[in-house]
């Protein structure tokens, strides 16, 4: 066959709608093209959206790469719905039977079979152990020894593999996956030599030697008894997939994911799969084995003038990413066409789940699930395709193949474009390696949120500000970039709601004029420029960070803002627009850009506590007004705390009770100060702790303000938290330098007791002068002039402290 230029072919347009319609002028960063090409929705007339989007594979917990898919492709759903007004028909699948899903389910079932018939650490369990390690080195690090001493192991690994730990590569160009697995490879033999060395000394429980050897164990038993499980009982693969597809639908709830408006499994796809394959051999594009499996005819695809490897016709050629599409329990047989023909359905061997078929019992390939699936829910032709750049070769190259050979009539000689725009979402790197489960690199979601390193927010604002279709590499700088847009947003809808509840719109007669007319003022032409930059920010391949800056620049303006020029009506515009944006990106719950409300979750206290706070805030601002005034606090003016009368402060509302004891406490410790000497300075302090301790440990800060402005009411955020945390830990400092130097001080003073005559009269000398200077070691020798010099500098440093000690002691 000729040599295939690796080029991407033609892509051809939709059609174009009329000029009178109400299509926005959005153009999406094509895979199909690699360019940004206007989008045009194959039923334009009714802005229906035809996506589908390639799901998990779900044999383990969901990491931070794939929330960075399927996050990403969430907000691009919501502004294609929400700020673009699409009807998107978004179809997910969930990928419950393939390769690693058979060799997890397998590998689990026999494992714990293995544990629960081995309780006790005896020779058999540390044989087996033995025997597991030596076949997870031969396979994965064939310069090591499995009979290694821990020392041993690690001189082979400084010998064969320390370039690769100091981060070199193993082919002299950057380091990337290949050496993070080699990596993981090595961390992996570490531990189970080190849980054989303590199985052999009998230094181990049997649990601590199975969490240790758990990863060479799994393979090496599947290779022994992986044949001999029952596969006619799904249930040894469908335990897995069940429980992790109710946990990746659960780390999606929690990061605010919209759920799919249908979700498709492999697994009820069995006999519609079987006609989709059947279709492509009956088009001429497929053939059968002899073992019953039915692979993909490339060449006959493209003598047929289709287009094989759209997206990535350079990638075409390689072998790696070829057997990675086709799965580790794939068997090479002699009877393919051509080495790059892949897998529609595949013969099952002993131990692999099997459904019925023409061809015999088999499975579907992997790519074949989602050209079926989708193809039944969305037909012929699809607007969007998208999923990880990962799966762009093979998957999805082969998912378009197949796909365009099933709906393409053989005796027709032009091809079928399957997919209109393919998207393709940025991985998410760790020191240069994506976030993989292969490589074991990853923090999982629910741990991230768990242990609080991320919040569904902050994770999300960190996709904002990155562009989709680009790598994202986590670094302290994005964090803390991340981090200061969204104090920056909440410290303005804090102070934006303060403003518009406790400043109302003036009369139309008093609204703020601009030369003699109710213009708009400054603030109003800032928010017309940020939507004006917004939509055309989204308009250009839904360039979010542009969107992100827009905003914050909005902000500044506000910040900047002398409110006696700007009405409290165009600050309500601002933030009713901001918080529009934010529920379009997702950020606030399952709140809509429609909502009238003002702001996101976290601006406010908590319900239970306002009643209580706020009334709080208003005796206090004034105790503090009188306190701070010339006059000052008189016993009178105590009697402000009777406006805390009407709150209920012994409720019995669980909720309420925390909140209800702060202002009972607050009113006692003020009522017990009638007689005190220093009443407004007491007052003071104790409106001090009331804002610094009582109300700051239930999570509540009263931010006092210049002049004559109420103490603002906030939630403590985690920025004010570290604010505070910053300025303890410079107090601390401050106090240990202050000590240091009294222990310096008082030291010297110490040392100063001594008597400058008395100071070398010690057995190290065996003379002196009349000054108590030696001039003889102990040995009867003369001391040298050098070190009679250097004596004489000593004594008379100590001469100097010995009178100012007996000056102050005087």
């Amino acid at each position: 066959m000729a040599t295939i230029a690796r080029q991407q072919p033609p892509w051809r347009a939709p059609q174009e709608p009329d000029q009178e319609s109400s299509l926005p002028a959005l153009r999406i960063y094509n895979s199909l093209t690699r360019s940004k090409t206007p989008f045009v929705p194959i039923e334009w007339k009714s802005k229906l959206v035809k996506w589908y989007a390639c799901g998990p594979t779900v044999y383990d917990d969901a990491h931070l790469g794939h929330a960075r898919n399927y996050v990403t492709t969430d907000i691009i759903r919501r502004i294609m719905q929400d700020f673009f007004g699409y009807k998107v028909k978004f179809v997910m699948n969930i990928t419950d039977v393939d390769d690693k899903i058979i060799l997890r389910g397998r590998q689990q079932y026999l494992f714990a079979d293995f544990v629960s018939k081995h309780q006790v650490l005896d020779d058999t369990v540390s044989k087996t152990g033995q025997a597991a390690l030596q076949a997870y080195l031969t396979k994965n690090l064939p310069f090591l020894d499995a009979n290694s001493t821990a020392a041993g192991l690690q001189s082979a690994i400084d010998l064969h593999y320390g370039p690769v730990l100091n981060g070199q590569a193993l082919d002299g160009g950057p380091a990337g996956d290949k050496e993070a697995k080699l990596k993981m490879h090595i961390s992996t033999a570490r531990t189970a030599i080190q849980a054989v060395g303590n199985a052999q000394s009998r230094t181990s429980n049997v649990e601590g030697y199975y969490a240790k050897m758990q990863d060479v164990l799994l393979p090496y038993l599947d290779s022994l008894y992986g044949p001999t499980v029952d596969a006619a009982d799904h249930s040894v693969f469908t335990n897995l997939t069940q429980k992790y597809e109710k946990r990746f639908m659960e780390d999606m709830g929690a990061l605010n994911c919209l759920e799919p408006d249908i979700v498709t499994r492999v697994t009820e796809y069995g006999s519609q799969i079987v006609d989709f394959v059947k279709k492509i051999q009956d088009n001429g594009f497929a053939y059968a084995t002899s073992d019953g499996s039915v692979y993909f005819d490339i060449k006959a695809f493209e003598e047929a003038q289709n287009h094989y490897a759209r997206l990535e016709p350079w990638n075409r050629n390689d072998t790696d990413l070829q057997a990675d599409g086709e799965g580790s329990l794939s068997k090479k047989t002699s009877e393919k066409k051509s080495d790059a023909d892949f897998a529609l359905w595949k013969s099952s061997k002993a131990g692999e789940p099997s459904w019925p078929s023409p061809w015999g019992k088999g499975r579907p390939g992997w790519h074949i699930e989602c050209s079926a699936m989708a193809s039944d829910k969305l037909g012929g032709q699809i607007d969007i395709h998208s999923g990880g750049i990962d799966l762009a070769f093979p998957h999805h190259d082969n998912e378009l193949a197949q796909s365009e050979a099933f709906w393409t009539d053989k005796k027709h000689t032009h091809e079928h474009q399957w997919v209109n725009y393919f998207m393709h979402m940025g991985h998410l790197s760790i020191q240069g390696s994506k976030m993989s489960k292969s490589l074991k690199n990853f923090v999982t979601i629910r741990e991230a949120l768990g242990r609080e390193e991320w919040t569904s927010r902050g994770l999300r604002i960190v996709f904002l500000l990155g562009s989709w279709k680009d790598g994202i590499e986590i670094t302290d700088d994005m964090v803390k970039a991340g981090s200061a847009w969204e104090e920056k947003v909440n410290n303005f809808f804090i102070r934006a709601i303060d403003i518009i509840n406790n400043h109302p719109p003036p009369d139309k007669d008093t609204e703020p004029e601009t030369n003699g007319s109710h213009k708009a003022d400054g603030l109003n032409q800032a928010l017309e420029i940020a939507k004006t930059e917004t939509h055309e920010a989204l308009c250009d391949s839904f360039n979010t960070p542009t969107v992100l800056a827009s905003i914050s620049e909005l902000i500044t303006v506000f910040n900047s803002l002398d409110r006696s020029v700007s009405s409290v009506g165009t600050i309500e515009k601002v933030a009713k627009w901001i918080s529009s944006m934010v529920n379009t990106f997702g950020l606030n719950g399952t709140a809509t850009p429609t909502e009238s409300a003002i702001g996101w979750t976290g601006v406010s206290i908590p319900d239970a506590a306002k009643q209580y706070v706020y009334t709080l805030s208003n005796v206090r601002d004034e105790l503090r007004r009188k306190a701070r005034s010339t006059e000052g606090l008189v016993p009178k003016n105590l009697n402000l705390v009777t406006q805390l009368e009407h709150l209920d402060l012994r409720c019995n509302n669980k909720d309420e009770i925390p909140y209800a004891k702060v202002a009972n406490k607050f009113a006692e410790d003020i009522n017990a100060l009638t007689s005190s000497s220093d009443l407004s300075k007491d007052v003071l302090n104790i409106c001090d702790r009331l804002r610094n301790e009582d109300l700051w440990n239930h999570g509540i800060y009263l931010e006092d303000r210049d002049g004559n402005q109420p103490a603002l009411v906030r939630p403590v955020t985690k920025e004010l938290l570290a604010a505070r945390q910053e300025k303890e830990a410079k107090e601390r400092q401050k106090l240990k330098a202050k000590e240091n130097l009294e222990k310096e001080a008082a030291a010297r003073a110490d040392k100063g007791q001594q008597s400058h005559v008395q100071m070398f009269r010690t057995p190290e000398y065996s003379s002196w002068d009349e000054e108590g200077i030696p001039t003889r070691d102990d040995k009867g020798e003369e001391i040298t002039k050098s070190r009679a010099k250097k004596l004489r500098k000593d004594w008379e440093r100590q001469k100097k402290l010995h009178e100012k000690w007996l000056l102050n002691k005087s």
